[in-house]
């Protein structure tokens, strides 16, 4: 089975406000690479602490933040942002 993305109102209204380059670059990185892998995690690292549960995917200067759900097979994206901006 394949996993799936879906986007929270949060993640589509920061897509929404990025400029067309790089809301499309994400696109492609979360279709093209992550969804077709047998194991997202491959990908991505894991956050420490209390956010443990969370990944994290690099795409230029920007982070994605995503909860994987496994009995769904589902990436959830939670936030996405720059680098210097996203864990705050």
């Amino acid at each position: 089975m394949a996993w799936t993305v879906e986007y929270s109102e949060a993640a589509k209204r920061i897509l929404k406000k990025l400029d067309r380059q790089t809301s499309l670059r994400i696109l492609n990185f979360l279709d093209k690479r992550v969804v077709r892998a047998q194991d997202p995690r491959s990908f991505g690292h894991s956050l420490k602490g209390k956010l443990r549960e969370y990944w994290r995917y690099r795409v230029g200067d920007y982070r994605i933040i995503c909860h994987l759900q496994d009995d769904r097979l589902v990436v959830l994206v939670l936030d996405i942002g720059n680098r210097r901006d996203v864990y705050r």
